[in-house]
């Protein structure tokens, strides 16, 4: 009996430290956010803006966006909160999702943008080619879990 406690207590300790691991891991790692200049240069040179919103079918207390997102023919910013994870990937959309099985079934007409690796606000660069007209709606996807985060309709 002593020793089926002792194994189920190293599992316990082994995964509440794994989870505790992944989640802390991408905070550790993550970049500065962007200063409050480059914001708002960025958002001056925006041709849309979006909101993120807590309040989202698919977002929850662990999967979320809050703040203001500036479209740019060069950039992409975001000021603003998102829950921190691993993997995060920034699309754009031609249509509105906002939960897991939304965005599978709009998946392949999304067009990646870029990683997202930063919760405290981000810039992150439009590559070249992608018409940020042709969509409405930018998209913030863990990989990883495949879980929806945060997104926000532009047009």
């Amino acid at each position: 009996m002593r020793f089926l406690f002792k194994v189920l207590f190293t599992v316990f300790i082994f995964c509440a430290g794994f989870a505790l691991g992944v989640y802390s891991l991408p905070i550790m790692m993550a970049p500065p956010a962007p200063t409050q200049t480059a914001l708002s240069t960025a958002s001056n040179q925006a041709k849309f803006t979006a909101m993120f919103n807590k309040n989202l079918k698919g977002s929850d207390f662990l999967h979320f966006g809050e703040g203001n997102v500036f479209i740019g023919e060069q950039n992409i910013a975001f000021e603003g909160r998102l829950a921190p994870g691993p993997d995060y990937r920034l699309y754009l959309s031609p249509t509105f999702v906002e939960n897991e099985v939304e965005f599978e079934q709009h998946k392949n007409t999304m067009q990646f943008v870029s990683m997202v690796s930063s919760f405290n606000g981000f810039i992150v660069d439009v590559p070249t080619g992608i018409d940020i007209e042709k969509f409405s709606t930018v998209v913030v996807w863990c990989e990883t879990f495949g879980e929806f985060i945060t997104a926000g309709k532009y047009q």
